[in-house]
Formats: structure tokens, C-alpha cells, sequence
């Protein structure tokens, strides 16, 4: 496989000297022709004494009539219009040159590129699309490629379900799209194969597009085999398409179990249906959040209710900060800070919680607080002892605080053992400014300045103690 432009220089040079093309190359492979045709031309245009090796001892014909496969492959990638023109004309002869006339549909040259769409509509076929249509569409993203891509659709148009399979599970998306979106124009999958794809591609353009159309097609004798795959997708766009549609295949009352989806999304639509069928979501969660210590209180439960509930449900969610577990506490906290309802006194010993997530939520909720939290406590939680993710969490409240203390806070973690987190420190000590408000002329400003003076030029470390009103 040619990784690059150089390694294809190299390839020009070997198929110079003779060397059979698919010893060269793997051509099987999109990636090689396009290192080959930019690697054949990696020349100074006026300058020929930049020319490739091969450009002297063994130099290609203005003729390419009697040339090899493996000489017309490098006449089809030439610097020479002229000769690209006419190994066009006879790339003919060879059919595992395709992929380089594909290449030079989208040539700059009129001339080239008009003999070369000629002989692609020509010799196309369905089995030969399947093969290049991962070329073609690459090559389509250029400037004059749409014409190749046009031509792809119309040959791939009458290919059957069973052909286009081996699309589906390219591994470039842009190939993807392109095969279920024929398939769909064609009708060529059931409304369970659109469900199955939509759960299972990674790509979200295909699973919006499967998820949409199996749904648009889906016929009450097939819901049994349509919603399973899409309420059972890891994509959250794809669970909601499935629990939406619940509605209108007559199933509401199995949208009820997807009020607490991890997702904000898919419980959203949760509470639509449910609310079409009478029920009322908002009692549901406070049914839930009504005992505290339940181990099996789902997480999604907790912050549903604050996206639904009001201020007065904050009762509910307080006693849920010292719940076991801490996907509780950290959506009883992001719930809180949603009502406007975060007690910074009662959510401060969280930042000391030994679950990542319970203590970014908390950072979060603090940071409007900031300013009243004991800075002396925050700095604490700044040092190397401390967990990592409570290091980040008080620098964040530290930085948002500002003044000298902020400044402490992050050339103090300039030796941190966390990499990010010292990137970070030396970004907020290089933008620190004076607060209005703070002590002029402060010398631990200077000593702490002087201590990362190595963020600065000279010039910016002079003006910072300037307007700290030091003498520099």
C-alpha cells in the first residue's frame, strides 16, 4: 500500500523500469492510485532539472501507443496534458487502468477529461461500479467530479439488493450514504433491514436516513420487527426515532420505561408520548425520587425530573446528593443547578467525591458561587495528594475566581503531574490580569510572576508587573 505522494514517486520509478503494475501497487486499494497519480507528478513544472529520475532515462513517448500497461499508467497521470490525452484514448486496451481514467474525469484539461468520461460511461458495468465506487466518490468531492458520481448512480440504479450489500458495509461513510440512499430511492430494503442498519452503522448521516425511512415505510404488520432494533440503538437520535413512533404504531404505554433514558433527547420524546396517552411524567418521577436510598433509582429518573418538575422538587433531589450511587448524586446535582436551586454550602463537600462525574457536576453548579467559596479550602484541593479530578475541579472555581488567587492556583499546578492540567494552569497564568479591585504593587505577584517567567518573553513579563504595579 502507497502511503503518500512519496511512496508513489517511488511506484512511478519502479513501473519506469518495467515493473509489473499490480507488483507495484495494490490495486485493489483507491488510496494507491490517487499516491501514484500525485506522485507521478511531483515535479518543479519550469524547472527540468527537478525532474524524477525516470524522467531522464527512460522518459515517456509523446506517443503512448506502444506502451505497456505499466509505462501507460504513469502516461496517464503525465505532467503533459497531451500525453495524459492520448493514454486516455488508449488506456483502452487495458481495463486495470480504470481507476486512472476515473482519476481523469475530473482533469484540468477539457480535452482530457472529456475522452475520459467517454470512455468511463462506455465501460462501466454494475459489477465494475461496485469496485470503484469508493474512487469515484472520493474523486467526486473534487472540483469536475461530480460527473463520475452521476454516472455511479445511474449504472448502480439497476443493481440489485445483494449488489449494493457490499457498499453497505464499506468502511468509508461517504460510501455508505451513497448506497443506502439508492436503496432507499429504490426500495430496495425492507422496513426491518432500514431499522437493522439504522441501529448498527456507526455513522449518524446513515442513521438518521435508515431510522427516517424505515419509519415512513413501517406498516402495523411491521412494527414487531421495525422497533426493537431502533429503541434497542446505542445512538440516542435513533432510540428517540423508535420511542416517537411508538405513538403511532398503537404501543404508548412501552414509552414509559424510556422516561429515564440516559439521553435528554430520548426522554424528551418519552414524555411526549406519554403525555399523548393521558399519562403524566412529572408524577412518575417524583414516584421515583421519592425513596432516597433505592438502589435501582435510575440516574435519567433523577434529572428528568428537573427538566419537567419546578423549584419545589429541589426537595426531592437534595436527599439524592448522598445516594450510593454516582450517577445519582451527579444528576441530583446537575438537577439542582437546573432549578436554580444549588445550595453552594450544601454542594461544597461534594467537590471531595471520589466520582469524576459527581464532581464535575458539582464545579459546574459552584461556578456562579465561586467568589464565596473559602479560597484557602480550594487551593487544598489543588495539590498533588488530592485525586486528579478534584485538582481539576477546584482550579476550574480557582480560575473563574480570579485575582491573585487564581494566579497561586495555577503556577502552583505548573508542576502538576497531569499534563493537561498544566497546559491549562500555564494558559490562565499567561492571560492573568490585576483584578481592579486587588492590592497594587503585591509582591508575591512578582514572585509568582517570576516563577513562570519562562511562559513569557521579556517584553510581556515587564508589562505584566507593570500593571500589577511592580517595578520590572
Amino acid at each position: 500500500m502507497l502511503a503518500d505522494t512519496e511512496d508513489g514517486t517511488a511506484a512511478a520509478t519502479r513501473l519506469a523500469e518495467g515493473a509489473p503494475l499490480r507488483s507495484t501497487l495494490d490495486v485493489a486499494n483507491l488510496g494507491d492510485w490517487l499516491a501514484l497519480d500525485a506522485g507521478v507528478r511531483e515535479v518543479a513544472w519550469c524547472r527540468p532539472q527537478f525532474l524524477p529520475g525516470w524522467e531522464h532515462s527512460a522518459p515517456l513517448p509523446a506517443d503512448p501507443t506502444q506502451l505497456g500497461e505499466s509505462r501507460l499508467a504513469l502516461a496517464l497521470c503525465h505532467r503533459d496534458g497531451r500525453i495524459r490525452q492520448e493514454a486516455v484514448r488508449q488506456s483502452v486496451r487495458y481495463p486495470g487502468l480504470l481507476p486512472l481514467v476515473v482519476i481523469r474525469c475530473a482533469d484540468w484539461v477539457g480535452p482530457v477529461r472529456e475522452h475520459a468520461r467517454q470512455l468511463l460511461r462506455e465501460a462501466l458495468s454494475v459489477g465494475s461500479a461496485l469496485d470503484l465506487a469508493p474512487l469515484i466518490l472520493r474523486v467526486g468531492r473534487r472540483d469536475r467530479g461530480a460527473f463520475g458520481v452521476d454516472v455511479l448512480s445511474q449504472i448502480l440504479r439497476q443493481a440489485s439488493h445483494g449488489q449494493l450489500a457490499v457498499l453497505f458495509a464499506d468502511p468509508d461513510r461517504i460510501v455508505r450514504r451513497f448506497a443506502y440512499r439508492l436503496a432507499i430511492e429504490g426500495r430496495l430494503l425492507r422496513p426491518a433491514e432500514l431499522a437493522s442498519a439504522a441501529a448498527g452503522d456507526q455513522d449518524t448521516v446513515v442513521q438518521d436516513l435508515c431510522a427516517t425511512a424505515a419509519l415512513t415505510a413501517l406498516g402495523d404488520e411491521d412494527a414487531y420487527d421495525v422497533l426493537p432494533p431502533l429503541l434497542a440503538a446505542r445512538n440516542p437520535r435513533t432510540r428517540s426515532a423508535g420511542v416517537t413512533a411508538l405513538r403511532r404504531a398503537g404501543r404508548s404505554e412501552q414509552a414509559e420505561p424510556f422516561l429515564s433514558d440516559r439521553s435528554a433527547l430520548v426522554r424528551a420524546c418519552a414524555r411526549y408520548v406519554v403525555r399523548q396517552q393521558g399519562g403524566d411524567p412529572e408524577a412518575w418521577y417524583r414516584e421515583r425520587c421519592t425513596a432516597p436510598g433505592d438502589p435501582e433509582l435510575p440516574p435519567g429518573a433523577v434529572i428528568g425530573l428537573a427538566e419537567c418538575g419546578n423549584r419545589a422538587d429541589a426537595g426531592l433531589l437534595r436527599p439524592l446528593l448522598a445516594h450510593p450511587a454516582a450517577g445519582v448524586r451527579a444528576r441530583a446535582v446537575a438537577g439542582l443547578r437546573a432549578l436554580d436551586c444549588a445550595d453552594p454550602k450544601q454542594l461544597r463537600p461534594l467537590l471531595d467525591d471520589p466520582a469524576a462525574g459527581v464532581v464535575r457536576e458539582t464545579a459546574a453548579a459552584l461556578l456562579p458561587s465561586a467568589k464565596e467559596l473559602p479560597a484557602d479550602w480550594l487551593l487544598e484541593r489543588t495539590s498533588s495528594e488530592r485525586p486528579r479530578h478534584v485538582r481539576v475541579g477546584a482550579f476550574r472555581l480557582l480560575d473563574v475566581r480570579g485575582g491573585i488567587v487564581a494566579l497561586r492556583a495555577a503556577v502552583g499546578l505548573l508542576e502538576d503531574p497531569d499534563m493537561k492540567l498544566r497546559t491549562w494552569a500555564a494558559q490562565s497564568v499567561q492571560r492573568w490580569r490585576p483584578s481592579p479591585d486587588g492590592q497594587r504593587g503585591d509582591a508575591e505577584v512578582g514572585e509568582l510572576l517570576d516563577r513562570s517567567r519562562h511562559l513569557f518573553s521579556d517584553h510581556v513579563l515587564r508589562r505584566r508587573k507593570w500593571e500589577a504595579g511592580l517595578d520590572s
